[in-house]
């Protein structure tokens, strides 16, 4: 007889060592179940793993060994992911949302009872629920309504769940697949990450494993590179990557998951004949996800559209100073002489960027451009004649908290961008129709947080006979979706634009204003570390930081600052000094449980009436956008719920809110939040450290970003020289075609392309020739699959300037076209695509 295996079945709980070279790694496991002798809850295991995920359950084939060292381990020979039964799918999908008030107990017993044919068996006969203990004639009627009604949808909504996937993923995935689904997954379960949203490779990959898919199969690497393309745009704020970097990050990906050796020559194949299909965009060395690549055409065509449009708007010089000075009498303000010239000139072009730091006067000059424009175009800017449908001054900004202040600046009706378009940012790229705007003017305030998805929607919506101005701070932070579209149509000198840089703000002896120019222009002042009457500097290490906050906040909190008066600001959400752990100890001070408040735990979380909490994603059917703050008001526990799950009640400003558990992702705790969360935002007292542990965030937007959210109070901590570090580390730009793509839709003369080769260094002539001379196997991908030896590209911490090609005289082969080594828009100087549309 054949003996059995040993076993120890469980997840994993830590990782104590990993070698990514061999991927031999040491982990502690939480034991689920084993055949060993052993009898206690953990075990460190030892061996060869590939991507281990720490919520996935692993059977771990091997033997328990004496190390003379460390103990008893489990020395592992072969391990898998454990795969659930039908009756784990089955009671998965009856204690799901859509039996309402059917737990995973009483699921237990309906499938207990009625064994793996479940569902067959009900649909025939319902009846047969009566022999399950416990439940009445209602929910034994709603239950077997429900099944009746998604016959078809839930057998394979169990067989998917067998898979391991949640009914949230089992529904989307059924939608997209109807009837088809599981033969779908069969036959190849990469095709999941290209359709459905929210299944990576990783998780794809697992299953691809269980099901018995090669690691070398064609199908995995197309799923590899097609996550990577868009991964790689996700993580480096990058629209587009560089093909050896592709190639390079794929093949960790690929051998990372599974410790299997990829033919790198196999893998320029697959993300050739990618290209090919049209899946990803190739240009010379570039190869770009989809949706962002047509988003940058998108937006150039649209700015190209709007420079079209006559080039000024005439309002008599007279009539316009005459206005001018009355607006200043009745606003009881006296107009800089640039802030006077910014407000006149944006008045006067279609199409208008405004930047300008802290304190030198972009609200004032939005206010001022609001009551000039409605003057000269003689509108009422009364509540009352705003109420109608369509008001011909449009705000708009990325944020909930942006459009407010913009509200509270004019006095106008604002919102968000999301809004202003009918998006409702679940939306699929390109698959959504856009409300078109209507009206005479479109004001966006916050330009720098617009990733090119946003700003290609924004821009599509915009009719041709609206006058629009673009705000922003062009040393803030960029978006944290791809892109640096405020940063690349400021290279655009066929754009009218104006920068503010008189300091305005600074006769109330605010030092906070002058600290962010010094930041700006890349120092710190030489009273950086002196107490100021609104600023502090507390010198101490990470270790420090927590408890330095607690007692700054504590004589905060007893001067009658409020937990909404203070905003603590990190860089990052692990370690001593990261987000979660601040937000843990501030949440003790200013809202701990004295035991007659409710509360309700979720994952790492403890919310309680009365917490500050952030909101990560829009939600604009409930009118609450990303970065949004508000209070938790009410808890409801699922015995008192109508649909019997716990709910939150979340009030943001006037805005009350019900989130079910399975929405609690959406939200987290903001006592401390990233500074890409806080910006567009402002609050009376901001607390920043700044230590060596957030190493590889050390920037000047960063700090920058982090300093200007302080209206009233600013107080720093932390190392000086990771502040240090911060001025002098300038991020490098983007990778972006945005520029040249805007640049190519707008046209250049003949006079004006020789002037700018004139200009160049001979160090940018030599860049030019050696991009010239790029060709297809300079991207380590040949048509015959072999790899070449790559030349120069600029990396990713180079600045990215672009430098202009000149006109080659070269002869038209089909194999330069391959190649992209000929302009496609070849012969059609002056044309755009609109002369087509």
């Amino acid at each position: 007889m054949m003996e059995e295996r040993k076993f120890v079945s469980g997840t994993v709980a830590a990782i104590f060592f990993e070698n990514p070279g061999n991927f031999y790694k040491v982990m502690l496991i939480d034991i689920a179940e084993t055949n060993t002798a052993y009898r206690e809850p953990q075990i460190v295991v030892t061996g060869s793993f590939g991507d281990i995920n720490d919520d996935t359950l692993y059977q771990f084939y091997g033997e328990l060994i004496e190390h003379a060292r460390y103990g008893l381990q489990f020395q592992v020979e072969s391990y898998a992911q454990d795969q659930p039964t039908s009756e784990n799918g089955l009671i998965n999908y009856f204690a799901s949302e859509k039996f309402p008030g059917i737990g995973p107990k009483t699921a237990e017993k309906i499938v207990d009872t009625l064994g793996v044919d479940a569902i067959k068996k009900i649909v025939e006969d319902d009846s047969v629920l009566e022999a399950v203990e416990g439940l009445n004639e209602k929910k034994r009627q709603q239950i077997a309504e429900i099944v009746r009604a998604n016959q078809g949808m839930d057998e394979i909504v169990v067989g998917l769940s067998q898979y391991g996937f949640g009914s949230q993923l089992s529904f989307a995935i059924y939608q997209m697949y109807r009837g088809q689904a599981l033969s779908i997954i069969a036959e190849n379960p990469y095709q999941l990450v290209e359709d459905i949203e929210g299944i990576g490779f990783k998780k794809a990959d697992q299953l691809a494993e269980q099901l018995g898919i090669a690691a070398t199969s064609d199908k995995r690497l197309r799923a590899a590179v097609l996550h990577q393309v868009f991964q790689s745009a996700l993580q480096s704020g990058d629209t587009y990557v560089k093909a050896d970097t592709l190639l390079d990050d794929t093949l960790t990906l690929l051998e990372k998951s599974r410790p299997v050796e990829i033919n790198p020559e196999q893998l320029a194949d697959v993300i050739i004949a990618l290209t090919e299909e049209d899946k990803i965009q190739q240009e010379a060395t570039r190869i770009y996800e989809n949706s962002l690549y047509f988003a940058e055409i998108g937006i150039a065509g649209s700015i190209q559209r709007m420079l079209q449009r006559k080039k000024e708007i005439k309002y008599p010089e007279k009539t316009i100073e005459k206005k001018l000075a009355s607006l200043e009498k009745r606003l009881k303000i006296k107009y800089g002489t640039s802030q006077a010239e910014a407000i006149k000139a944006a008045l006067a072009s279609p199409l208008f960027i405004l930047t300008g730091g802290p304190g030198t006067g972009k609200t004032t000059v939005i206010n001022g451009i609001v009551q000039l424009f409605a003057e000269l175009n003689d509108l009422s800017l009364e509540p009352l004649d705003y109420t109608q449908e369509v008001f011909p001054i449009l705000l708009a900004a990325p944020t909930g908290r942006a459009a407010k202040r913009m509200n509270e600046t004019t006095g106008l009706p604002s919102g968000t961008i999301h809004r202003l378009l009918g998006l409702t940012g679940r939306e699929k790229v390109g698959e959504t129709e856009i409300n078109e705007l209507a009206g005479g003017l479109l004001i966006v305030d916050e330009m720098s947080m617009l990733d090119t998805w946003l700003a290609n929607s924004l821009l599509k919506a915009i009719p041709s006979n609206m006058q629009v101005i673009f705000v922003g701070d062009k040393d803030q932070l960029p978006s944290v979706g791809p892109g640096q579209v405020l940063h690349d149509l400021l290279q655009i000198k066929a754009i009218p634009q104006r920068e503010l840089t008189d300091i305005y703000r600074q006769g109330d002896g605010s030092t906070i204003i002058s600290l962010a120019h010094e930041i700006k222009n890349g120092r710190l002042p030489a009273d950086f570390t002196k107490n100021q009457a609104d600023r502090s500097f507390f010198p101490c290490h990470a270790q420090q930081i927590e408890p330095l906050i607690a007692q700054i906040v504590k004589k905060a909190k007893a001067k009658g600052f409020s937990a909404q008066d203070i905003q603590l600001l990190a860089p990052m959400y692990r370690g001593p000094a990261g987000i979660d752990a601040l937000n843990k100890m501030m949440q003790e001070i200013f809202n701990p449980n004295d035991g007659t408040k409710k509360e309700v735990t979720f994952h790492e979380h403890v919310y309680r009436i009365g917490d500050k909490v952030l909101q990560l994603v829009n939600s604009p059917e409930e009118n609450v956008f990303n970065g949004d703050m508000g209070q938790i008001v009410g808890i409801i526990y699922a015995k008192d719920s109508e649909d019997k799950v716990d709910e939150l009640v979340i009030q943001f400003d006037a805005n009350e809110v019900t989130y079910k558990r399975n929405d609690w992702q959406k939200i987290t705790l903001s006592y401390c939040c990233s500074i890409h969360k806080a910006q567009g935002s402002e609050f009376e007292m901001v607390i920043l450290p700044m230590v060596y542990q957030y190493q590889r965030m050390l920037q000047r937007n960063l700090l920058y970003t982090a300093v200007t959210r302080s209206k009233d109070k600013l107080i720093l901590l932390g190392e000086t020289q990771a502040f240090e570090t911060c001025v002098t580390n300038q991020s490098a730009n983007r990778l972006t075609t945005l520029k040249e793509r805007i640049s190519a839709f707008v046209g250049l003369t003949d006079e004006e392309l020789t002037k700018a080769d004139q200009k160049k260094t001979p160090e940018a002539n030599e860049l030019q020739k050696q991009q010239q001379a790029v060709t297809y196997e300079e991207v380590q991908l040949t048509e015959d699959g072999h790899q070449k030896e790559a030349g120069h590209l600029p990396n990713n911490n180079e600045v990215n300037e672009s430098v202009e090609v000149s006109p080659v005289h070269v002869i038209l082969t089909g194999k330069l076209v391959r190649e992209n080594a000929i302009d496609p828009l070849i012969g059609m100087n002056g044309l755009t695509p609109l002369d087509f549309m």
